[in-house]
């Protein structure tokens, strides 16, 4: 009898240890993100990314924002160990000026820390913001370059979804972060293949694009960048658009990005 307890007091021991050790465990790059200054309208994007280093899958079920200004995006399939997923905060600026101090909550099946809290934060000035940086600022500067500034869709069907590449290059000395975009028809987001780009590296920037009107369409489009020489870039999509005829929900990828001449 005592054999049998002792035998089962171990087994309870032990699946109590392995299930101890057997989590997944969620560590992000960063925690907090500063926009600093943006251009009110502004769509202000920051993504996050976070690492399992644990050794079970994690879940991230849900990602709740403090506000309605801010809609989170995050990574639906489980995060295996040893790989990464992303939570993108995106921060809507407009009709907001002033400082602004947002949480995002994380909440995963990690029975240890199943809720973690990101921070997004800065300052919104004017439509038309002009910054006055120092020689020396400019000087260390990340720089923004473009291989081209337009892109045609060709034909389009109202509603449909497109998307235009853009390759993008820092040349300047420190690490290069877009900010935001914004455009007149308020129909279009981005996302960067590269939080942050350091200098000398090139990451593709995506134009997403949802035409609403008909006819031919010349979208101006204004990328904001922590470049201080040069803080806004514009681009232009061009599209015939039509009325639609076949699914709202095809997605047309755009061609490779011009690369640099």
């Amino acid at each position: 009898m005592k054999r049998k307890l002792f035998l089962l007091t171990l087994l309870c021991f032990i699946f109590v240890c392995y299930t101890v050790q057997a989590q997944g465990k969620l560590v992000f790059e960063k925690e907090t993100h500063d926009f600093g200054t943006i251009a009110e309208g502004t769509q202000a994007t920051y993504v996050f990314k976070v690492r399992n280093e644990g050794n079970e899958p994690v879940v991230i079920p849900n990602v709740q924002a403090s506000c309605g200004c801010t809609t989170p995006t995050w990574t639906k399939e489980p995060i295996l160990p040893g790989k990464t997923g992303t939570i993108t905060a995106v921060y809507n600026s407009t009709g907001r000026p002033g400082p602004f101090h947002k949480n995002i909550t994380v909440l995963s099946n990690n029975s240890v820390l199943p809720r973690h809290v990101l921070y997004i934060k800065g300052e919104v000035g004017p439509k038309d913001l002009i910054s006055g940086p120092t020689p020396e600022q400019k000087a260390l500067s990340p720089r923004l370059a473009v291989g081209s500034t337009n892109y045609s869709f060709g034909k389009l069907e109202k509603g449909q979804k497109a998307v235009a590449k853009f390759l993008i290059r820092n040349t300047g000395r420190k690490p290069l972060v877009i900010q935001g975009v914004k455009s007149p028809c308020n129909c279009i987001n981005y996302r960067t293949s590269a939080a942050e780009i350091k200098p000398g590296e090139v990451a593709t920037l995506e134009l997403r694009y949802i035409p609403a009107l008909l006819g031919e369409q010349n979208e101006i489009v204004t990328v904001f960048s922590n470049d201080l020489i040069m803080p806004s870039l514009k681009l232009t999509l061009k599209a015939n658009v039509t009325e639609a005829k076949a699914s709202k929900d095809m997605l047309r990828e755009g061609a490779k990005p011009t690369p640099f001449r």
